[in-house]
């Protein structure tokens, strides 16, 4: 399985060092964390960060423990990089990423989706205390099946047979 990473919008989210998302501090922390999740689940790890405003006039490509970085060139935006490398790789890869159209475009080329707060939350707790990661907490009295409707048929505590794919795909991860 290979795992196609979009590098800001999973850094956006995983938090900052020193207040910049796109610092290389941030960057680099993000490969550590990439780098010990590719060691511990042996997935071939591809993270793609953009660089259409100030990148380079070819795309640049490097290898940091184990975690494939893609720059994208110049004029071509990280999204445009990921729909590439998910035609290339169809299905047998996965892609990480909060944007609708990579998400669509992946989805069809047959590739599992994973939204960015998912992985996230996989990826383990943050190297650093500054960075923390946002979620939601249900209440406690909160019951998740609850907004079931009452004339809806079949085993109310089993999952709808989508979701139950969907967590079958993502027990790889």
């Amino acid at each position: 399985m290979h795992l196609i990473i979009d590098g800001y919008n999973l850094l956006a989210l995983t938090g900052t060092t020193g207040g910049l998302p796109h610092s290389d501090d941030a960057r680099e922390a993000l490969l550590r964390d990439l780098a010990a999740y590719r060691h511990r689940k042996g997935h071939a790890v591809t993270v793609v960060f953009d660089g259409w405003q100030r990148g380079q006039l070819i795309e640049g490509r490097e290898h940091r423990a184990g975690v494939e970085v893609i720059y994208s060139k110049r004029g071509e935006r990280a999204d445009q990089v990921i729909e590439r490398l998910s035609a290339e790789y169809g299905t047998d890869c996965a892609v990480v990423s909060s944007d609708h159209e990579v998400m669509r475009a992946a989805r069809a080329n047959g590739a599992v989706i994973m939204k960015a707060p998912e992985f996230a939350q996989k990826l383990g707790p943050p190297a650093s205390t500054e960075r923390r990661i946002a979620f939601k907490e249900l209440a406690v009295d909160e019951d998740p099946l609850a907004r079931r409707r009452p004339d809806k048929k079949g085993n109310p505590r089993k999952l709808p047979k989508a979701l139950r794919r969907r967590s079958r795909q993502l027990k790889r991860f």
